[in-house]
């Protein structure tokens, strides 16, 4: 455990970084791979060394690597590639615009992709299967773009303890769960509510834009979210959802993190919303809750308090499997860190490039 604490790799769009904390010299970046090309999202090795990055390399399109020994050496794996389009579909163009998360399972990894498409790989990327039942719900053809031109599958949420259970979160179109290895397909967005829409459409499940959804692999049955307009909390594997309102600062965002066993304990990184997209008042906080959203603390010990305006996006906030450390990125190529579960942050030296994704692993 020890060791995944003290790994982390940042994607970035100039590379992927892998940094390594050692006693008193802290965080250091070890190994840089891809530099100066996009990484979109990082699969952390796991105990076989085994990892997978993404990248999205704009006119060459979006292509998937490999490692067998946890990054020093990278090869080029299948890329996810939809059937062809029928000349009556309804929707966007049925082509690979960026694989946006990464997440595994046993033997199985998934892709979220643009425009929101879910992919399984049951080779380590070696080859990939669009989820069909998915890709082709009529519900689907709804969806549309937030922050991008397409729809897009950005959470990924495996339940750890049952086979073939996942849930997936869609930007803009809720979130879906199958219970059947992706046979069949249920909304699982009730509760939440779209502010953007018009009123008789703000309770549609299906235009629902969760910037983030994450499981507590301690307590699966509890997920948390960072929607468009709020906080969200489910206690019953998403069934349904109930708002939270206690927050401070601001209830928009995009990241969120959840501690692996603490299902109460969760951290959000507020932002001033829509068009802005900037740190509330110049200063870049972390809102932590430890009791399930009823109270909130905002902490700011280590971070930017007057013209910041470093945005962090979904996957820029993870927390570490000893439920200690957490890091975060941001769009500036800031990178802080926390040894004591975010009540103080040091930035790391190093000047990256904007950040992605800030995994553990």
């Amino acid at each position: 455990m020890a060791d995944i604490d003290d790994r982390a790799w940042v994607a970035t769009r100039k590379g992927l970084f892998e940094l390594r904390r050692s006693g008193a010299a802290g965080w250091q970046v070890a190994r840089v791979s891809f530099l100066a090309e996009p990484v979109s999202m990082v699969l952390p090795p796991g105990d076989d060394g085994r990892m997978l990055a993404a990248l999205n390399l704009g006119h060459y399109g979006a292509k998937v690597h490999a490692s067998d020994d946890a990054g020093e050496t990278w090869r080029e794996v299948a890329t996810p590639v939809y059937p062809e389009q029928p000349p009556d579909a309804e929707g966007p163009a049925w082509k690979l615009v960026q694989v946006w998360a990464l997440e595994r399972r046993g033997a199985t990894v998934w892709a979220g992709t643009l425009p929101g498409g879910l992919f399984r790989s049951p080779d380590f990327g070696a080859s990939w299967e669009l989820v069909e039942p998915l890709w082709r719900m009529p519900e689907r053809t709804e969806w549309f773009g937030g922050g991008a031109d397409v729809p897009g599958i950005h959470s990924i949420c495996p339940h750890p303890e049952r086979d073939g259970e996942l849930l997936v979160g869609v930007s803009c179109g809720g979130a879906w769960a199958t219970t059947d290895d992706g046979a069949h397909w249920q909304s699982r967005a009730a509760g939440m509510r779209a502010a953007y829409m018009p009123p008789e459409q703000a309770d549609n499940p299906n235009t629902q834009d969760p910037h983030r959804i994450v499981r507590c692999a301690g307590a699966p049955d509890v997920l948390w979210c960072q929607h468009h307009n709020g906080i969200w909390r489910s206690g019953d594997n998403a069934s349904s959802w109930q708002e939270v309102t206690t927050a401070p600062v601001s209830n928009f965002g995009f990241a969120v993190a959840v501690h692996p066993r603490d299902a109460n304990t969760a951290w959000f990184v507020p932002a001033q919303s829509d068009e802005k997209r900037v740190p509330a008042g110049g200063a870049l906080v972390v809102n932590r809750t430890r009791d399930g959203g009823r109270t909130f603390e905002t902490l700011r010990e280590g971070l930017p308090q007057s013209h910041c305006y470093d945005l962090v996006y979904r996957h820029g906030l993870d927390v570490a499997p000893g439920g200690v450390a957490l890091m975060m990125g941001s769009t500036s190529g800031g990178l802080w860190s926390s040894a004591d579960g975010g009540a103080a942050w040091q930035a790391l030296p190093a000047r990256l490039p904007p950040i992605y994704a800030v995994r553990f692993g």
